[in-house]
């Protein structure tokens, strides 16, 4: 997934392919042809935010502006007002990743690459930054390539959803229907993380974090080694609730 958000902004070059924005053509195998980098007009915004060091918060997003009142607007949008001269080293992840989100729109781009961009944030930062990336979308009106394992994250942000396995998408659906055409029957569907693994004579217990919230699901030991045995701390498990019984389904590869 990462691979292909690289191909669309040029970063790398597939052997085989076809590319084209807005009836502009930005890769075409067939005539050995690929517009640089320089040319296509993305915004990228990685999981590490690199931002660059030597240069304040204004600066770096000046860098990809194309004016001082595309600067302003932005540093008012992402209410970074304040911070405009701090440099990064001296920013939280949720307000790097904020400085990171404006410069790539200060490049006013045809297409927003997201790779996971708040996945190393905690809990409560990153769902305050999903309702705020879903203003700013919205208010720019761009079309975005989100790439994440987070099922509430993409419910959230998303408008369209294909799944890929293997390099090819296995699934295409509106948001809506996408959920709906699930192989899960449960009534609810949720994913948390993995926190502890406990076991003792006979039983598995699994302490997992949900949203903010500690549950604790016993298996047998057959049920764990049959099924869960690769599981680690940190992953993230797919749950699914009936009769209010959780029960685990799977797990969301990273």
């Amino acid at each position: 997934k990462t691979t292909l958000l690289k191909i669309i902004a040029g970063l790398i070059k597939p052997k085989l392919g076809h590319i084209e924005v807005d009836n502009e053509l930005w890769f075409d195998s067939s005539k050995n042809f690929s517009l640089a980098l320089q040319k296509r007009k993305i915004g990228f915004v990685f999981q590490d935010y690199a931002l660059f060091p030597n240069m304040n918060i204004k600066e770096n997003i000046a860098y990809a502006a194309s004016s001082k009142a595309k600067v302003s607007e932005l540093l008012a949008l992402m209410k970074l007002e304040n911070l405009a001269k701090i440099y990064p080293k001296h920013l939280s992840g949720g307000q790097a990743q904020r400085v990171a989100l404006a410069r790539a729109l200060a490049r006013e781009p045809k297409i927003l690459l997201l790779d996971e961009p708040l996945s190393a944030l905690d809990f409560k930062m990153r769902a305050n930054l999903q309702d705020e990336l879903t203003k700013i979308l919205e208010y720019f009106k761009i079309s975005t390539l989100l790439v994440s394992h987070d099922l509430a994250e993409i419910y959230k942000l998303s408008h369209r959803i294909l799944e890929l396995k293997n390099g090819k998408i296995i699934k295409d659906f509106p948001k809506n229907e996408f959920f709906t055409h699930s192989n899960i029957s449960a009534k609810l569907r949720l994913s948390a993380t993995l926190l502890e693994i406990k076991k003792s004579d006979i039983l598995v217990v699994l302490t997992l974090l949900l949203n903010q919230d500690i549950i604790k699901i016993t298996l047998s030991e057959e049920e764990f080694l049959k099924a869960y045995q690769d599981v680690k701390i940190g992953d993230t498990l797919l749950l699914s609730i009936k009769a209010f019984n959780p029960i685990i389904v799977g797990k969301l590869d990273k």
